[in-house]
């Protein structure tokens, strides 16, 4: 199956993302954007409105608007937590790799991994 040909935007987006630094904070943005789709949806799918939920958690409607929008900054696992208690889910918590980005020259950059400090002790090195 032949590939189809990249649209303008899409020729202009590879081109903007080359920029490892933009690259990443698009990266970030949309991996908040996910979060704020995921609580809407959990709240949908339960059907609940926002003010609902928010009698739930003991807090406004408001505070669940900006919370879904991504005004909210810094919001803490606890918060998630109850989210996820009042919409009858469990909040997972998972570390995964970074990936590795094609600098603009088109070679591959590395991670460095912090090195593992050890002591030693009476007992052997820990």
């Amino acid at each position: 199956m032949p590939k189809r040909k990249k649209t303008e935007v899409e020729e202009w987006l590879d081109g903007v993302l080359a920029d490892p630094v933009l690259a990443s904070a698009v990266e970030e943005r949309m991996a908040e954007m996910k979060i704020e789709q995921e609580l809407v949806a959990l709240r949908e799918r339960e059907g609940l409105s926002q003010r609902d939920l928010a009698m739930r958690l003991g807090t406004t409607q408001p505070y669940i608007a900006k919370l879904e929008s991504g005004r909210v900054r810094n919001v803490g696992l606890k918060t998630l937590a109850k989210y996820a208690a009042a919409t009858g889910t469990t909040l997972t918590v998972s570390f995964t790799p970074a990936r590795q980005r094609r600098k603009a020259s088109g070679t591959r950059s590395t991670i460095q991994r912090p090195r593992r400090r050890t002591t030693r002790t009476r007992r052997g090195v820990t």
